[in-house]
């Protein structure tokens, strides 16, 4: 067996030395070699390899430190950012992970002498949120990146509206009970001396007060003012009653607290809007200039929606086939009297008739045409909220 041969024990020794972390001290950033010991580092030094590649350094240092602290910062930042998101978490705990790959650029070839040093600088830059504590120094990562800022301005306007939305109700039901309150009188109790005229006779208390006392009134009555007379008061208290129960079914036609706030709570859902729009068999207008003047403002039929924001048109003139983003199409509004697609807010999905268009308010007029609502007139529905059908 010889004895450069890969299978030999040398061999085998020297790659199971290899593997894994070396002491920092015995690397040359400069030459990308790790030594595994003083004596190896020192050979390297005065090697003819390692000399040029310090004269090559030395005509412009600066250069190669701010490439490497460049890199360094770069590679750190986006460990923090992947692997740590935007968690506070200690610094010690992020470079640990980051020497554990073998391939890292070395801190001593930056513009950093210690972690500190490099922490306290990601705060004056504002890369990071930094904190000092008994148990070293913090850091939380700040995501600057613009689809994150857009998703969190969305998630706030949505929550800002959802409590404006609650308190649109909250006030709406306390403005219905306030007018319940109002048109009732609030009847006061009248308190009366109790008095007993003989203190043998027992006290009885009677709750069903009114029936015996109109019993009693009409016994009395009955007995003293005969039969034609007991009459007139029998269809006194008929036309009474039949009043009161003719006036109990008018206040139940009328609305009642819970019907309003149902049309409430459709009024809402009829102005609801989503950042999706596209339907099929609607003519769009193309509005991106990437695909050339052969497409652009040329009209089109969607013929499928993938994902909700991506369509596949077909061209009316052509009748080439593209796939196109929601963003590089527009919609199309007919003349009045030809049919319209719905696209967004309550009443998306119907089908209707094109009324009437005001052009100083960019809205039209339409009479759906479909479903459940089909005859409804529905006023200053924006242009882009409604498109013509193929």
């Amino acid at each position: 067996m010889g004895k450069s041969d890969f299978l030999s024990p040398k061999a085998i020794a020297n790659r199971i030395k290899s593997k894994g972390l070396q002491k920092l001290r015995w690397y040359c950033q400069m030459c990308q070699k790790q030594c595994r010991d003083e004596n190896g580092f020192k050979c390297h030094c005065m090697s003819e390899s390692h000399q040029r590649q310090l004269l090559l350094a030395s005509e412009n240092p600066q250069q190669f430190m701010d490439y490497f602290s460049e890199e360094f910062r770069n590679d750190f930042l986006e460990l923090l950012r992947r692997r740590f998101g935007t968690k506070r978490v200690h610094n010690n705990i992020v470079y640990n992970e980051y020497i554990s790959h073998r391939e890292h650029i070395h801190m001593n070839a930056t513009q950093w002498e210690t972690l500190t040093d490099f922490t306290k600088w990601l705060g004056r830059e504002g890369l990071c949120k930094v904190d000092e504590t008994p148990k070293g120094w913090y850091i939380q990562y700040i995501d600057r990146d613009p689809e994150t800022i857009r998703r969190q301005q969305e998630q706030e306007r949505k929550k800002k509206q959802d409590l404006d939305d609650e308190e649109k109700t909250a006030k709406f039901i306390e403005q219905q009970v306030r007018r319940g309150l109002e048109g009732k009188e609030l009847e006061q109790p009248v308190y009366t001396e109790l008095n007993r005229e003989n203190e043998e006779e027992k006290v009885a208390f009677n709750l069903n007060k009114g029936a015996s006392t109109s019993i009693a009134a009409s016994s009395k009555t009955s007995s003293v003012l005969g039969p034609s007379a007991l009459k007139m008061v029998e269809g006194a208290v008929k036309r009474k009653e039949s009043a009161h129960s003719s006036g109990q079914s008018k206040e139940k036609k009328k609305k009642s607290a819970l019907d309003e706030i149902m049309e409430l709570e459709e009024e809402k859902k009829r102005t609801s809007r989503r950042d999706y729009w596209l339907q099929p068999e609607i003519v769009v207008k193309i509005v991106t200039k990437k695909l050339g003047e052969k497409y652009h403002k040329k009209k089109a039929v969607v013929k499928e929606v993938i994902d909700k924001y991506t369509a596949v048109v077909k061209m009316i003139d052509s009748g080439d086939k593209l796939k196109l983003d929601q963003t590089h199409l527009e919609t199309v509004i007919p003349a009045p009297g030809k049919k319209v697609m719905v696209l967004n807010g309550g009443y998306r999905g119907n089908e209707g008739i094109l009324e009437s268009i005001n052009e100083k308010r960019f809205s039209a007029t339409i009479i759906i045409d479909s479903g459940p609502l089909k005859g409804r007139r529905v006023e200053d529905i924006q242009y882009e909220d409604i498109s013509k059908l193929a």
